[in-house]
């Protein structure tokens, strides 16, 4: 299927490694260019030289700190000096929590929103503009399982995915009338770092290996009883920014292994 995105521009959020590489990798492999953002600079540069020597695009990184408005204003600011348009915005940037709501703090609350929520609200009202102007573009926010179906031991986590999925909807329906489709996808259980590292953790104080441990997880909670690697979810990915989805607006797309549990 050709997906029609060679030479398309993708700035991706949380880009340089776990999902936010991996789809940076797969929307490279179609000939899109790309701009990664993330904290570590260290990282950038690591995943900017991987995709340059793997596929025959232009690829960029720019350190900021997502919660933060000025460094959102200054990621549009430095993609957009180095391509004429942008025609794909993954919000990505994100991680799981672990706390409860009664030992919860206001702080932790604030700095989640920030990242999960405002961060995608600032950089869609900033990249809105120009692709009403370009005659298109395509959102996709990463939100999760969690959205709809929490775990209990991050409820910060579940309210700002949950809070990131309706924020999706209502830019749907504004952005649809400029041709840029926005659609949200849920993962559920994806093989990436931060589980790698809770499984190592998990195995130490268990005497288990790691692996038994992820391979319990995906038992328990999934039907096709596994993880997905960030490889699988990314394709999903790709080939909801090609207008091989043209009429996909506004959805909430589960990739989750049959985990949710309500129609």
């Amino acid at each position: 299927m050709d997906l029609q995105l060679k030479d398309k521009v993708a700035l991706i959020t949380g880009g340089s490694q776990g999902i936010g590489l991996a789809v940076a990798k797969a929307l490279a492999a179609e000939g899109v260019h790309v701009v990664i953002t993330a904290r570590s600079e260290h990282q950038i540069d690591s995943a900017v030289r991987e995709i340059s020597k793997q596929f025959n695009v232009q690829a960029y990184g720019f350190s900021a700190d997502l919660t933060k408005a000025e460094d959102i204003k200054n990621v549009v600011s430095f993609a957009l000096s180095k391509f004429d348009r942008i025609d794909i915005l993954i919000n990505n940037a994100g991680t799981g929590t672990n706390e409860t709501i009664e030992n919860s703090l206001d702080e932790d609350w604030y700095y989640f929103w920030d990242l999960h929520v405002m961060a995608a609200v600032r950089l869609s009202r900033a990249l809105l503009p120009h692709m009403r102007q370009q005659g298109g573009g395509v959102i996709l926010n990463n939100a999760s399982i969690c959205a709809s179906q929490p775990l209990g031991h991050e409820p910060i986590y579940n309210t700002t995915k949950a809070a990131l999925a309706m924020f999706g909807k209502c830019l749907a329906e504004e952005a649809i009338k400029y041709q840029v489709r926005v659609n949200t996808i849920n993962p559920g259980l994806i093989r990436t770092e931060g589980w790698e590292k809770a499984a190592r953790e998990q195995a130490a104080r268990t005497n288990t290996s790691a692996d038994s441990y992820l391979e319990n997880i995906a038992k328990e909670y999934t039907p096709i009883g596994r993880f997905a690697t960030p490889q699988e979810l990314a394709h999903f990915f790709v080939f909801l920014c090609s207008d091989q989805a043209s009429y996909a607006v506004g959805s909430s797309f589960f990739v989750d292994g049959g985990w949710l549990k309500t129609v």
